[in-house]
């Protein structure tokens, strides 16, 4: 296990399927800090809206995203939290709840989401949102503090380039 640097907070972001909660999980376990599941903290409207095959609007995730900021203040020791942050506006509001945030982006095309989201189906998200996940994605490429890995790849490779990163190990794509 590597040791996290001080005061390591990191959003795994991505579309619905990427794999945030996976990688997530084992990169909060080997930087030992706690993890934040995004999805946790929606509102109850919003889990029907999605349910209900309703895509949210800036609107529905503004209060989202506000509460996501103040958890990311209580945890400013550490933590990693997963999340769509699909628009550099969400990413820009989560960045200034804490100050050097970073971001590991997990990048797929829409037809490998589609699988993915098509193989859990007790999940909240159906496959008819994946299209506006795309709809919505801004690149966040050349956004300062954002590692863009290959969602494709085997987690226990992604959580090593993720603690390569975290540790100040540049990683190429």
């Amino acid at each position: 296990m590597n040791a996290p640097s001080d005061h390591t907070c990191i959003v795994v972001m991505g579309v619905a399927g990427c794999g945030k909660s996976s990688l997530g999980q084992l990169c909060a376990r080997t930087l030992g800090v706690p993890l934040l599941e995004g999805d946790d903290f929606h509102s109850a409207g919003n889990v029907a809206k999605m349910r209900g095959g309703i895509p949210l609007s800036d609107d529905d995730r503004t209060a989202w995203l506000n509460t996501l900021a103040e958890q990311l203040q209580a945890h400013a020791d550490g933590v990693l939290l997963t999340c769509s942050a699909l628009k550099q506006r969400y990413r820009d509001r989560l960045r200034a709840a804490v100050p050097g945030l970073r971001f590991v982006f997990l990048e797929l095309t829409q037809a490998q989401a589609r699988e993915r989201v098509a193989a859990r189906p007790a999940h909240l998200f159906p496959v008819s949102l994946v299209a506006s996940q795309f709809e919505a994605l801004e690149d966040p490429s050349g956004e300062p503090g954002v590692l863009r890995l290959d969602a494709t790849r085997d987690l226990a490779t992604l959580c090593a380039e993720v603690t390569r990163w975290v540790g100040g190990v540049e990683v190429l794509p």
